[in-house]
């Protein structure tokens, strides 16, 4: 299985679980001025020391092995999962998503049970990431953080997953990012801003000096109520609150 930014392709060459909306599409690159209207070429933006990424969705895709970690419990317990409800799942918490899984079960579980279906998921999650490796990683993604680095520029991850570090290894980024901000260091998840403002904190940026990057609207919640700018890719390019809509991860490059 190969991961690459805007699609996944197994070594057959057959398209894989694709996370919802990121492939095979074409996004309009521009700056949102309003909620109906994005206006076309993008302008670089003021007094940004530092870029916070989402992890999942943006510097690789993990959504697959999510979708398979929970599809595996869900059939366990005789609950209904599908992509529509995986998509529900994008950038929220093990234990949100958990609450929106167990929305379909025809029976109530305690809290104990809950933690060992939460324990249960991650370890098949992690089995998972075995798979992948450094050249998972795609070149666009890569060359644009040189970039990013070689601009002075700071660079933080802002992720829900408790996996960050691990996936970051396995890729290849293990001690690239300045600071990690994750699911380990945070009492809130998105949308609630606390990620991102820990991660301007460790940086030593203020929120206005940051542009956070995000595939998800938690995420772009997230980081407009916690005073950042922020740009959008894949299905967030399309949101409402996303004040700058990027094409592909490269386009970062025009705003910083």
């Amino acid at each position: 299985m190969h991961i690459y930014h805007n699609s996944i392709i197994n070594d057959t060459g057959a398209r894989g679980i694709l996370p919802p909306d990121t492939c095979g599409k074409d996004y309009v690159t521009g700056h949102r001025v309003n909620s109906n209207r994005v206006i076309s070429g993008m302008s670089k933006l003021e007094n940004i020391k530092g870029v916070i990424f989402d992890l999942d969705g943006v510097i690789c895709f993990t959504d697959q092995y999510h979708f398979l970690a929970w599809k595996e419990i869900a059939d366990k317990e005789g609950i209904e999962f599908n992509e529509a409800i995986n998509e529900r799942l994008r950038g929220v918490s093990r234990a949100e998503s958990l609450e929106i899984i167990l929305e379909k079960a025809t029976r109530e579980y305690s809290a104990e049970e809950k933690t060992a279906l939460m324990e249960q998921k991650n370890n098949i999650y992690k089995e998972h990431l075995k798979d992948m490796l450094p050249t998972d990683l795609s070149k666009e993604v890569k060359d644009t953080l040189d970039e990013l680095r070689a601009r002075g520029l700071k660079l933080a991850i802002g992720s829900s997953s408790k996996n960050t570090e691990f996936i970051l290894e396995r890729i290849g980024l293990d001690g690239f990012f300045d600071k990690i901000s994750d699911g380990k260091n945070i009492i809130n998840s998105k949308p609630d801003p606390e990620v991102f403002l820990k991660a301007a904190d460790m940086i030593e940026l203020k929120p206005e000096e940051c542009l956070v990057i995000e595939d998800a609207e938690a995420g772009i919640h997230a980081a407009v109520s916690g005073g950042f700018h922020n740009a959008g890719i894949g299905s967030a390019s399309k949101y409402a609150k996303t004040e700058n809509a990027i094409a592909s991860f490269r386009d970062i490059l025009e705003l910083v």
